[in-house]
């Protein structure tokens, strides 16, 4: 007969502790050099998939593949609005001028 597994309990956490579980930070961390506001708006995913104007689908995929920060409020996932302001600046792809500008300036 094999045993199961010890499962570690999970840790409680103690009133100077506590924080929403972001991803694998805290908030109040950063992410991406922004700083993470504990006192931001949780926007569900279909919000989040809205404010992009993707699909749900897309969202789930960024979330299952950890590409994008976020919060687990028992059953259900949530992203903080400086998350998704931080991952959109991440991903915003600059013009071809100001690419070049950058290259051009002599030391």
């Amino acid at each position: 007969m094999r045993r199961s597994p010890i499962i570690p309990a999970r840790k409680t956490l103690t009133p100077e502790g506590v924080g929403a579980k972001i991803g694998n930070g805290i908030a109040g961390g950063t992410y991406a050099g922004e700083e993470v506001n504990s006192g931001d708006r949780l926007l569900a995913v279909d919000e989040v998939a809205e404010r992009l104007g993707t699909g749900v689908r897309f969202i789930r995929r960024l979330i299952s593949e950890r590409r994008i920060r976020y919060v687990k409020v028992g059953k259900h996932v949530r992203i903080a609005e400086s998350v998704l302001a931080a991952y959109i600046v991440a991903h915003t792809v600059p013009t071809l001028r100001e690419a070049r500008s950058r290259f051009r300036k002599a030391a």
